[in-house]
Order: C-alpha cells, then structure tokens, then sequence
C-alpha cells in the first residue's frame, strides 16, 4: 500500500506540474499567433486558455505516463499494481480536466480588445510566397482594412481606398524558427486533443472506450521501458514508442484510413470502433509477451 501510495502521489504531482506549465506554454504561443492575424481573430482570453489546455492535456497524458511507468519500474514496484494505478489515474485526470474545459465553455468570456502592432505605414510581407507581396497599412493596425498601398514584384505600386474582397493580410512578421520535427509533434498532439473533444462531446461511453484503449495501450508499453539496463536508454526507447503511438493516431484517424478501414470490415463493427479494438488487442499483445517472458525468466532462476 505504501508503494501505490507513493506512486499515486508522484503521477499526480507530474501531472498537475506538466499541465500546468504546459497550459501556460501554449497559451502563450496561441496569443502570439492570434496577435499576427489582421484584422485579430474573434477569440478571447478565455477561449485561448480552454485551447491551450486541452493540447496540454494530451500533452501531460502522454508524458505523466512515460515518466509515472519509467519511475516505477525504477523502484521496483509490481507491474501489474503499476499498470493499474496508472491506468486508474491517467483516465480519471483526462476525463476530469475534459469536463471542467466543457463547463468553462459556457462561461460568457470577455471581449478581448485588438493589440496595437506598429503605427501608420506598417509594412506586411509574407516572404513565404515566392512573390514577396508587400502591403503598406497607412493607418497601421489600428485600421487593417482600411486605406493600403500594395506593392507586388515586377508591377507599379496600388493605391486602395479599402481592403479587396477575398485579399488577406500577411501575418504580423514574427521569427519562427521551430524544427519541422517539433511542429510535426505539436500538429499531432493539436489533433489528438480535438479527438478527446470529439469523444467528450458524444458522450461518457465513447470517451472511455477511446481514451481508455489508448491508455490501456500505452500503459502496456511499460515492458519497452525495462528493455535494457540502462535507465535513460529506456526513457529514450518509450518515448520513440510513444511518439508512434502518437502517430499512428493520427494516421489511423484520417479521412483516408477511415474509409479504408470502413470498406474492409465491412459493415461487420461500426468504423469508429476499430482504432479503439486495435489499441486494446496490440496492447492485450504486449501484455502477454511480457508475461510470457517474465516466466520464462522465473523458470531459468528456478532451474539454476
């Protein structure tokens, strides 16, 4: 008891710590991208906030996990206790924090107002098209649609009274320099935290078998983690294994996949039960394969 107790508080507090800290991160980040938009996006702080926590929290699911697992197996406590509390846990923080996010949604939010960036003469240039469009704003950001001088490569410069229908604004130039690798990791988990929000929203039953078959099956990866005797080459090994967790997800949730996987059942099971079958029967796998290894280990120490 002294041992689950330990371990119930540890992946609390790294939970709680990694959501938090991983909230205020994104939130930062949406602000500054909602900054860069002319005219500003119709969102709030608010709004901003309940997004970045619930990419946050596919975040910390992930993390929580891979460290909550790497420390017991540090400790020597038994898998199957492990397995169970960490499951148990990682299941009633996502769907806690998922239905406080849904209550949040009907609070009435404030207006936010516009952010003032540069004064009047303000030149936008999106240097990510090959033209290198340039708008000169007169009345700067406080006006975006209003008066402009649009200057386009190899063509004399236009005068216009009022923004052109269907032109956008280049965005605020703000340097991004983010390996693609990160970005990839960061599309990934946007869209596994919109397919927690989907699950929410049609209900208790459809939450559980999704979010509960991928815990389930990260959970089961535990074995990945004692695979050497080496404590930081196997934090490495079940990150690698979670970030294919992460993105099979993805890959399995796609358009494509779906019809794919909806032409080769058949009609036999509904399509949006299949990814959930896979990450209970790979898991149910792993699982087996690990005990299948642990008694082979506990029959060679009996025959020495």
């Amino acid at each position: 008891m002294r041992k689950l107790a330990k371990l119930t508080i540890f992946f609390s507090l790294i939970f709680i710590i990694i959501f938090v800290a991983v909230t205020g991160i994104r939130f930062l980040s949406l602000r500054v991208d909602w900054a860069k938009n002319l005219p500003p996006k119709p969102e709030t702080s608010l709004t901003l906030l309940i997004t970045a926590a619930h990419w946050a929290l596919s975040m910390a699911l992930f993390c929580s996990i891979i460290i909550a697992l790497n420390y017991s197996v540090r400790k020597g406590f038994f898998a199957l206790m492990s397995l169970i509390c960490v499951m148990s846990l990682s299941f009633l923080f996502s769907f806690g924090i998922s239905t406080a996010l849904e209550q949040w949604k009907s609070v009435l939010p404030a207006k936010s107002p516009g952010i003032t960036l540069g004064g009047k003469g303000l030149i936008l240039s999106n240097t990510l098209n090959k033209n290198e469009t340039a708008v000169v704003l007169l009345n700067g950001t406080a006006d975006p649609l209003g008066p402009r001088v649009i200057a386009i490569p190899d063509q004399p410069m236009a005068y216009h009274r009022t923004a052109s229908a269907g032109f956008e604004l280049p965005p605020v130039p703000f340097g991004d320099d983010t390996p693609w690798f990160l970005k990839d990791v960061e599309i990934d988990i946007r869209l596994n935290a919109e397919m927690f929000q989907r699950k929410f929203s049609q209900g208790f039953l459809s939450y559980l078998f999704y979010v509960g078959s991928l815990i389930y099956l990260l959970c089961s990866l535990g074995y990945v983690i004692k695979f050497s005797a080496w404590p930081l080459a196997n934090l490495f090994l079940s990150i690698l294994a979670f970030r294919g967790i992460l993105a099979l997800n993805t890959f399995f949730n796609t358009q494509e996949m779906q019809m794919i996987t909806a032409s080769f059942l058949n009609n036999r099971i509904p399509v949006v039960y299949a990814l959930p079958f896979i990450f209970l029967g790979f898991g149910t796998l792993v699982n087996l394969y690990s005990l299948l290894v642990f008694a082979a280990k506990r029959r060679v120490d009996d025959d020495d």
